[in-house]
């Protein structure tokens, strides 16, 4: 990295940064309390509230909000007639999933090939680590050139809306005249990219009934109607023979027109076993920024081990359904409803609950704040230009925050590039990637109030 004074701050808080991060991911912060006990996440929003506190903000509070889970806000004035600006992230974290698969523990910082591994070290703890980072450095140099928002979301993985329904209950709490969403990534390691887009997701939990209770599959099988094997049916109504999407009525054609993925560098990325083909048709930008994605990220069916020889008398899946930018998430969601009651076999009593939504997400990458980013990525990253790319995931608060504040510029940056593999085992974050960014983040705060004051 360059000389800049800047940069060299930033790289002076990196073993500040370390210790903080390996605290923050110590709380087992899974939003779901079937997992891991609310404490957890209780304790997490704590601990930002305390560093909130620590760097000087004032108004910080915990905000209960309606899904039953807690957001952190704080509010750090700046000069007299600065523009604002929202920082996002979120606390919460995707469970660790099979622990035994992880390296290292998977709530325990563990330093391993020059990554920091951890549940939520990219997603997006470290997001909230960059944010501090980003306004020491000004503090250190100049001061804080705007004034600052900071919300701390503390269910942004379970979809559950409750930061969104709060913001719509308050809406000048979360005012600003721009918003950075600390919760996407690179789209390469060191190539400096703002996410233009986001998809959409609707989360459905589907239910099959067919007997009064299990029967002997000796006795029965072969005329008794199993709903393990329905479902099993039903959640292949779902894709096509060569994987595409196929929900009835959902359009499933539409093109990506920006930075494209190579198909190469997506098997290597997505880890995909040597002759093991891709799904879907069109580009892989196509597949996973444009078009409607299908997961059956769950489902209720004996263990192997102690099964029994019965037939089911009920059986339950969770899907997931990601939107693209252009499609209604909540029409989405009712043709996937349609699609799965009608596609039943053999007269499946059927049941639908629909668990979490969020819209999908277009920026405008045109407007004045994009301009300062791109000057600050090019001192961050010497060399290189800001890129404009797609993601697949889904941050429901975006489109709540445009609908708000439909004047609000909105970024999207973040340490989710594709070696950090968020939501799997073995999670990390960079370091390079977090002290570039915050480098980034307050080059662009120092770029913006300067933009306004012009």
């Amino acid at each position: 990295m360059t000389a800049h004074p800047i940069s060299e701050t930033v790289a002076s808080l990196m073993p500040r940064a370390k210790a903080e991060l390996t605290e923050l991911v110590a709380f087992q912060s899974v939003a779901d309390t079937a997992v891991f006990p609310k404490s957890e996440c209780e304790a997490a929003a704590a601990w930002v509230a305390d560093a909130l506190r620590a760097e000087g903000f004032q108004d910080v509070a915990l905000l209960d909000t309606p899904d039953g889970t807690q957001s952190v806000y704080g509010f750090l004035p700046g000069p007299a007639g600065a523009p604002t600006v929202l920082l996002y992230a979120h606390y919460d974290v995707q469970p660790p999933l099979d622990e035994s698969a992880w390296i290292s523990p998977p709530f325990e910082l563990t330093e391993r090939d020059g990554r920091w591994f951890g549940r939520g070290a990219a997603d997006c703890k470290g997001g909230f680590i960059m944010h501090l980072l980003a306004l020491r450095a000004l503090k250190a140099n100049g001061g804080v050139p705007v004034s600052v928002k900071v919300i701390a979301e503390g269910s942004e993985e379970q979809g559950t809306g409750g930061l969104e329904q709060y913001a719509q209950a308050h809406p000048e709490l979360l005012a600003a005249d721009t918003v950075v969403i600390g919760d996407t990534g690179n789209f390469r390691a060191g190539l400096p990219t703002v996410t233009s887009t986001l998809r959409g997701m609707t989360m459905l939990r589907v239910q099959l009934d067919t007997l009064e209770g299990n029967l002997h599959s000796g006795q029965f099988g072969g005329a008794a109607p199993d709903a393990l094997a329905a479902m099993i049916q039903l959640l292949a109504s779902l894709r096509a023979e060569d994987g595409t999407t196929t929900v009835d009525g959902l359009t499933a054609d539409t093109e990506w027109d920006g930075l494209q993925y190579p198909e190469e560098e997506f098997r290597k990325d997505a880890k995909v076993l040597d002759g093991v083909g891709l799904i879907g048709g069109g580009t892989v930008a196509d597949r996973i920024w444009a078009r409607p994605a299908v997961t059956v990220v769950g489902i209720d069916c004996p263990a192997v081990v102690g099964a029994m020889p019965s037939i089911q008398a009920s059986a339950r899946a969770q899907i997931s359904l990601r939107v693209p930018p252009g499609q209604d998430a909540e029409e989405a969601a009712k043709l996937l409803t349609a699609h799965l009651q009608a596609h039943a076999p053999w007269g499946a009593r059927v049941s639908v609950e629909q668990v979490g939504q969020g819209q999908p997400f277009r920026a405008d990458i045109t407007s004045p704040a994009y301009t300062a980013m791109a000057d600050a990525m090019r001192i961050a990253y010497p060399g290189q230009e800001m890129q404009s790319s797609g993601m697949g995931g889904s941050i429901p608060l975006c489109n709540a925050l445009s609908q708000l504040y439909p004047e609000a510029e909105i970024l999207l940056i973040g340490l989710s590039e594709p070696e950090a593999q968020i939501h799997a085992v073995n999670e990390s974050v960079s370091p390079e990637e977090l002290e570039r960014l915050s480098v980034t983040e307050a080059l662009f705060l120092q770029n913006y109030a300067a933009s306004k004051k012009a």
